[in-house]
């Protein structure tokens, strides 16, 4: 259920001073001096770099200051549970490695253990990064096919040997760990850390997480990431200064929209049975025992 999108980040210009129009080739006359725009340029480049490595060391020692949240063990267990039971309809979510199908959503074949998509590159990411370790896999015929249907719902390539190949690779442990580790490259580790640079707490890490996973990692106008601008538009994230319930309880609100907007009907109940009733229980730090409904089954995690 993961739309692409593409971040773009553009250099922010410095002064050109006086030294730069007085640089001379420095091998010989076949070299020629590298233009005064290009040198500017670069240095802007390299300082927007600096600024951001700079920013990023601030941001992990904020984050290395403060409690696991849904990055500790049990609570990532839980996590992958609650995602499965809206995804899958189980709390067993190890079975779902095996999983494949299209669902009808426009997106191809879904699989795997957070629904990895053929038609929103991610499936396509997944196979190429296990391919690069595991040359001989079975699926690695197939990616002539996943690179051609890549943004769309067709199958062709892929039928009808693909299902059958995504299963039994699902067998494997080297496989099984490679759709962990994309889970977490891709969903989990971004979520959780802007959840905690925006103050958010166990509940409101996991509620980015799942709306990073269904929505997918795009600035698309329902991507996680457009999502959450609407939401700071709206209301102050705790690390503002803001209230963490009325900051959450807006982006749900804003998710949802964003859910029946873009497919009228949609099941909207791993919101509404779910994370909105943890919510105003007053639950932000996800404590077990945990009730909770997905498409009106009960779900339990004592």
């Amino acid at each position: 259920m993961r739309r692409r999108g593409i971040l773009l980040f553009a250099a922010v210009p410095v002064a050109i001073t006086a030294s730069v129009y007085f640089l001379l080739p420095t091998d010989s006359a076949q070299s020629p001096a590298e233009p005064p725009m290009a040198t500017a340029q670069q240095s802007s480049r390299q300082d927007a770099k600096s600024r951001a490595e700079r920013e990023r060391a601030a941001d992990d020692e904020v984050i290395a200051s403060l409690p696991p949240g849904l990055a500790d063990p049990a609570k990532r267990e839980l996590a992958q549970q609650l995602v499965s039971s809206a995804e899958n309809s189980t709390l067993d979510w190890r079975r779902a490695y095996g999983y494949i199908e299209d669902i009808g959503d426009g997106q191809g074949y879904t699989a795997g253990i957070i629904g990895f998509c053929t038609g929103t590159h991610d499936l396509l990411t997944l196979v190429e990064r296990y391919t690069d370790d595991h040359p001989d896999n079975g699926l690695a015929r197939y990616l002539p096919a996943l690179r051609a249907v890549d943004g769309s719902d067709s199958h062709e390539g892929l039928d009808p040997g693909f299902t059958a190949a995504w299963k039994a690779e699902a067998e494997r442990p080297d496989f099984q760990q490679a759709q962990l580790a994309e889970r977490d490259r891709a969903y989990f580790d971004p979520a959780v850390r802007l959840a905690k640079l925006d103050g958010l707490g166990t509940l409101g890490q996991f509620i980015y997480f799942d709306a990073m996973v269904f929505h997918g990692p795009g600035i698309d106008g329902d991507g996680f990431y457009a999502l959450r601008e609407r939401a700071l538009r709206e209301a102050d994230s705790p690390s503002q200064g803001g209230s963490e319930k009325a900051y959450l309880d807006i982006f749900l609100d804003i998710r949802r929209t964003a859910m029946r907007e873009k497919r009228p009907g949609t099941d909207t109940t791993r919101i509404d049975t779910a994370q909105r009733r943890f919510l105003y229980d007053g639950n932000l730090r996800l404590r077990t025992p945990l009730e909770w409904r997905v498409y009106g089954e009960t779900f339990r995690v004592p």
